[in-house]
């Protein structure tokens, strides 16, 4: 068995931010076997399905006996309704090993952004410094997560 960190070497801003949460940008399909072999269980992947890619994910994620979940976060297009249900999903898997990965990981910064503020308990500039590590890299996206998780903190 190997880690999930591990896993993912070789694709772009491989990370694991929390114990049970690795992020990255596109992983292939060696990586996905060896994800899976490092015990993780969900694939979520913010991709619109309309993106280009060098597998058919879904269907390689579920022969490999993964839940395979697409919440297509659409850069341009960033609204709350995306954040919820992003978020819902991350939620949803909190503890279960799971694959949160885009493209090059720099929308998985922006979503990262409001989890670690408001489920995680960081400070704006912990999950900004976070997100960063994995790959925000969009002025708009970490705009997006820093408003978002602003107006729905809970009143202090």
């Amino acid at each position: 068995m190997t880690d999930l960190l591990s896993a993912l070497r070789g694709v772009v801003n491989a990370s694991q931010p929390l114990p049970k949460l690795a992020t990255s940008g596109q992983p292939g399909p060696a990586n996905l076997e060896a994800l899976k072999a490092a015990g993780t269980e969900v694939i979520l992947d913010i991709r619109d399905p309309m993106e280009p890619r060098p597998l058919d994910e879904p269907a390689a994620v579920r022969r490999l006996g993964m839940e395979y979940v697409n919440v297509p976060v659409l850069q341009g297009a960033l609204d709350d309704e995306m954040m919820d249900r992003t978020l819902a999903e991350i939620r949803r898997n909190a503890g279960r090993p799971t694959l949160l990965h885009c493209a090059s990981a720099n929308r998985v910064g922006g979503v990262l952004i409001p989890y670690l503020i408001l489920d995680r308990g960081m400070s704006e500039e912990e999950a900004i410094e976070a997100a960063m590590k994995v790959g925000l890299r969009g002025a708009d996206l970490l705009e997006w997560g820093l408003d978002y998780a602003r107006r729905k903190a809970p009143p202090a």
